[in-house]
C-alpha cells in the first residue's frame, strides 16, 4: 500500500513539493555558509518525493539547531511551509484526499523546523 501511495503521491503533487526542496537547497548551496543547509534541503526532497511509511520525529537538537532554524525560517522555511500547507488544505476538501493532505501537512510542519528534526521509516507488522 506503501508504494501505491507514493507513486500516486509523485504524480499528484509529490514531485512539485520535491521541486520546491530541490531548488531551496541549490539556492543555499551557492554560498559556501549554506552548503550545510544545502546539503539537509536535499534530504529533506527524498521525503517529499515518498512520505508514505515514513514518521518525523523531533529531539530539539540543541542551540545550534535553533538557530539555523529561526535563519532558515526566515530566509526559505515559510514559503515552503506555506505552499505544502495550501496544497493539504486543497486535498482535504474530498475524502479520498485526506491521506495525501495529512502528508503534505506533514512535510509543511517539517518545512518550518527541519534542523533537530529525524525522519524513520515506520515498519508496519
Amino acid at each position: 500500500m506503501r508504494l501505491l501511495g507514493n507513486i500516486l503521491w509523485i504524480i499528484f503533487g509529490g514531485f512539485l513539493s520535491a521541486l520546491g526542496w530541490f531548488v531551496a537547497g541549490l539556492i543555499w548551496c551557492v554560498t559556501i555558509v549554506g552548503i550545510a543547509v544545502g546539503l539537509q534541503c536535499f534530504k529533506l526532497a527524498s521525503i517529499s518525493l515518498n512520505p508514505f511509511g515514513k514518521e518525523v520525529s523531533y529531539d530539539g537538537g540543541g542551540a545550534v539547531s535553533f538557530i539555523l532554524n529561526v535563519i532558515w525560517f526566515v530566509v526559505s522555511g515559510l514559503w515552503l511551509a506555506i505552499g505544502n500547507f495550501i496544497t493539504g488544505l486543497l486535498w482535504c476538501i474530498t475524502i479520498i484526499g485526506i491521506p495525501f493532505g495529512m502528508q503534505f501537512f506533514k512535510i509543511a510542519k517539517l518545512a518550518l523546523r527541519p534542523f533537530g528534526a529525524s525522519v524513520e521509516r515506520v515498519h508496519y507488522l
